[in-house]
């Protein structure tokens, strides 16, 4: 990036912050304007931007947003209130995430049999974690249902990290083929190692973190802003420390958010503050360099069998397994379509795809990642679009509460990703 693009991407990102709230309930998302932006300054506009997958700045960027998106979801969730309510986000992630992979992963193999299976259910699980994110304004509306709201924020708060493990292991394993300097047992202790040691280091990390946290606090010794920067610290010290002794940093970085959360609930206010600041900063960017690196080659090489993919990837993929979900939970078809439809894919799926790229060894990469970057596209316009029209339908729709009453029943609030 050269100078002036540096100058015009700060600009950008200082003018649009003055105009946040004003935006707010329009279809100009964040990250539909910083894909947009993107695409301005990238070599199908003005040519000021040059990111590939395996850049070295694209790597960090996307490594470190990872961690802290992955550590920061995990925080957010009170998962001893989950526990209790066991309600809409339990189906969401037990029953509707898994039925995602699956029938992406058959509808890859459908559509491009060159693909073997273990690279078509790679294919699915990279694009079945959501993000609440480009639907802001359905999950910030307040007049959407709490519980319907908090279905969708949960859910994308937790998928993430839930699918993370899976990807891993079927990209490991759909290497094998590929690889053959590693035998079948080799790539299996692999792919144990990465998801056992991962989970023991965040918890360590998080115990010790959260002990220090509060003797601190409680001697009144740490100051509000490195407070704050104690959050980025443990993230990035449970991901070195996981790497370090052979297991996965990323899935270090979601136990340990996780486990922090609960150990700490109530005092995490500087954590969310840095999430809605330097972490959002940091998400906005990847959006920026998905819009100038990705966007633009993912449309060009269209075809229609990529194209088919990802629209089934943002319908029917994600809706039926939603509706099969939601049985028995007396809630009206119009809100089993709400909920259906805003399950939109864009951070972790980005994030994933470029791990994918840079990590594993697949006969077909490139077609995997250039499928995850289109629907990751149709996604950004298409919910952005349509989060804030479709939320004020649906919240009058909702409003009466004897014709919905299962969809107004009490449960708790989490935070957001990016509080309104």
């Amino acid at each position: 990036m050269d100078t002036a693009a540096f100058i015009l991407v700060a600009c950008f990102v200082f003018g649009f912050g003055l105009l946040s709230r004003r935006l707010a309930e329009s279809p100009l998302t964040p990250p539909l304007a910083f894909v947009g932006l993107g695409v301005l300054f990238g070599p199908w506009g003005l040519n000021w931007l040059h990111l590939s997958a395996e850049h070295g700045v694209m790597h960090v960027l996307a490594e470190l947003t990872l961690i802290l998106v992955l550590f920061g979801d995990a925080a957010r969730i009170d998962l001893s209130a989950l526990r209790r309510e066991l309600g809409l986000p339990v189906r969401l992630l037990a029953i509707g995430m898994p039925l995602t992979i699956f029938l992406g992963t058959v509808a890859a193999k459908w559509l491009f049999p060159e693909l073997r299976w273990l690279e078509a259910a790679v294919l699915g699980a990279v694009l079945a974690p959501t993000d609440a994110a480009l639907g802001q304004a359905v999950v910030s509306n307040p007049g959407v249902p709490t519980r319907v709201r908090q279905a969708l924020n949960v859910e994308s708060g937790l998928n993430d990290g839930i699918v993370l493990p899976v990807v891993l292991v079927f990209a490991a394993l759909a290497s094998m083929g590929a690889e053959m300097t590693r035998s079948a047992s080799e790539w299996a202790r692999f792919a144990a190692i990465q998801v056992t040691l991962g989970p023991l280091a965040g918890f360590a990390v998080a115990w010790v973190g959260s002990k220090l946290l509060k003797w601190s606090t409680a001697k009144e010794w740490i100051q509000p802003p490195f407070e704050r920067l104690t959050g980025l610290a443990l993230a990035l010290l449970a991901f070195a420390c996981a790497e370090h002794v052979g297991g996965n940093g990323f899935i270090a970085a979601f136990v340990a958010g996780m486990m922090l959360g609960q150990w700490t609930r109530g005092r995490c206010a500087w954590l969310y503050d840095f999430l809605e600041a330097e972490g959002q900063l940091l998400m906005l960017l990847v959006f920026l360099a998905f819009g100038a690196s990705f966007a633009a080659p993912a449309l060009e090489s269209a075809s229609w069998r990529t194209v088919t993919y990802a629209v089934l990837s943002l319908t029917v993929i994600r809706m039926v397994p939603v509706a099969i979900a939601m049985l028995g939970t007396g809630l009206r078809p119009p809100t089993v379509l709400f909920l259906g439809w805003f399950g939109p894919r864009g951070l972790a799926s980005i994030l994933f795809g470029i791990l994918v790229l840079n990590e594993a060894d697949l006969p077909h990469e490139a077609l995997i990642f250039q499928l995850v970057m289109l629907t990751v596209l149709f996604s950004v316009v298409g919910h952005g679009i349509s989060a804030a029209s479709l939320a004020r339908r649906y919240a009058a729709m909702a409003a009466d509460r004897e014709h919905c009453p299962e969809e107004h029943r009490a449960v708790m609030e989490h935070p957001l990703r990016a509080r309104d």
